[in-house]
């Protein structure tokens, strides 16, 4: 078999790589009760391609950011693939075991990949992105209200 045949998945038509990636990135670090509220039941119309599986992953590590990459652990993740009646399938990879927030990440993933993108990206996407961001603004005034800033006196003796 040639390379040539070997076929891949690839971002939607209109869509870039790297935003198929932030949007997936952003659907597995939501919370599974802000994406339920999102899209509540019943759910879109689907079939499973693959139903929502747990299973673990190795997480690696480097030092310094920049070192060679050693083995970290291990996390437990579930995975997702589904497929809409248009013929657009759409995967998820989420931390935990929450089978349900893999297949609504996954349903998100396929729906962008549709005309009902713009609305989907509205409805659904912003709200987690604020939500996300307000959580990380959050998190960082929290860790500033506690950094102690150093500072050296000049003292009359060192001159």
């Amino acid at each position: 078999m040639s390379a040539m045949s070997l076929q891949t998945e690839t971002s939607p038509p209109g869509f870039t790589t790297d935003e198929r990636r932030t949007w997936m990135g952003l659907l597995a670090r939501s919370r599974p009760d802000s994406l339920a509220n999102l899209l509540p039941e019943p759910l879109p119309e689907h079939q499973d391609l693959r139903a929502p599986e747990v299973g673990t992953m190795m997480v690696q590590g480097r030092t310094d950011a920049s070192g060679a990459p050693f083995s970290l652990g291990e996390i437990t993740v579930t995975r997702a693939t589904l497929h809409l009646p248009c013929g657009t399938t759409g995967h998820a990879l989420v931390q935990g075991r929450d089978r349900a927030h893999a297949r609504r990440a996954a349903l998100i993933d396929a729906l962008m990949q549709t005309p009902e993108a713009s609305r989907i990206r509205e409805r659904i996407l912003t709200p987690l992105t604020k939500a996300e961001t307000d959580r990380r603004q959050a998190r960082a005034a929290k860790a500033a209200a506690t950094r102690v800033e150093f500072f050296t006196l000049v003292r009359g003796e060192d001159k």
